[in-house]
């Protein structure tokens, strides 16, 4: 198994804290596309901000009834003034938004990237790792891609770990496909880079990413660490297909693009650990 790190920088921690924790009802927010700063939503205030059940929900409905599933033919859709929160998504009522296509995905207008999916006429789901949601009476903050995408997920494993007592994920893209497996380990690592050691500043600038930590010595982050296993190109598919039929394990689903990012922020952070501590098992650390 290989370990990997997730470095988490206060600031984008902080962040990501707002996004999922403190969205609150009767405040107004606008909604940005992280990879570019466009507006993707102007000033919204929502009446109601609900958490949705998780994704699997449905598949366990049947162990807790002893007649058909009786949330078969429901859907839970938004209202105008709704927000609904999901593990790794926001769900939205499009109401007279002029950026929600026809088609399945959601696109930024500006740089094209994936920010979600229309799941019906009125409704649209945003990933939290494509968004950032500010309170209308604050400016946008511009974060490093790869930088946020790590400290989102991380935030997403750590979260769920504690609320569900779940500690392995299945990392799906829109496209359905397992592209990771991911065991988490601890969510208490401190990572110290030695004065002029370049790897962590090589590992961002890949991304084409300035790091600087905010706070605290320099070269100093707290990380998450996981053990992972790639999946892409039918690669550990048996393994995968346990895990998937597995209900100990929870699925998280982010864009197919952001899945690929985030197995190769796997693959850099894995590469700069010494070589003694690069695997454990068949993991990759």
């Amino acid at each position: 198994h290989t370990t990997l790190n997730i470095n988490m920088s206060p600031l984008v921690v902080e962040l990501v804290y707002n996004l999922r924790e403190s969205l609150k009802a009767r405040k107004d927010y606008v909604f940005y596309c992280q990879s570019c700063g466009d507006v993707i939503v102007k000033e919204r205030k929502f009446l109601r901000v609900l958490p949705l059940p998780s994704e699997n929900w449905s598949a366990l409905v049947e162990e807790w009834c002893c007649h058909p599933n009786p949330f078969a033919r429901s859907t839970l859709h938004p209202r105008r003034d709704d927000c609904f929160l999901g593990d790794t998504f926001f769900l939205l009522n499009s109401g007279n938004e002029s950026h929600v296509p026809e088609s399945h995905k959601v696109i930024c207008e500006r740089c094209k990237a994936t920010l979600g999916e229309a799941i019906s006429p009125d409704t649209v789901k945003y990933y939290v790792t494509e968004v950032i949601i500010r309170p209308s009476v604050e400016s946008f903050i511009m974060i490093p891609r790869s930088h946020f995408v790590q400290t989102v997920v991380a935030q997403c494993l750590v979260e769920l770990s504690s609320a569900k007592s779940t500690f392995r994920f299945t990392i799906k893209g829109g496209d359905g496909k397992i592209y990771i497996l991911i065991w988490l380990l601890n969510s208490d690592t401190l990572l110290v880079e030695s004065v002029g050691s370049s790897s962590s500043h090589s590992y961002f600038t890949l991304f084409g990413d300035a790091f600087v930590p905010t706070s605290g010595p320099v070269g100093m982050w707290n990380a998450v660490k996981v053990l992972y296993q790639p999946c892409i190109k039918n690669r550990n598919k048996d393994l995968a297909d346990a895990w998937e039929n597995d209900f100990g394990v929870h699925p998280l689903k982010f864009p197919s693009e952001t899945c690929l990012e985030l197995l190769l922020i796997l693959g850099l952070s894995t590469a700069s650990l010494p070589p003694s501590l690069q695997c454990m098992n068949s993991f990759q650390v």
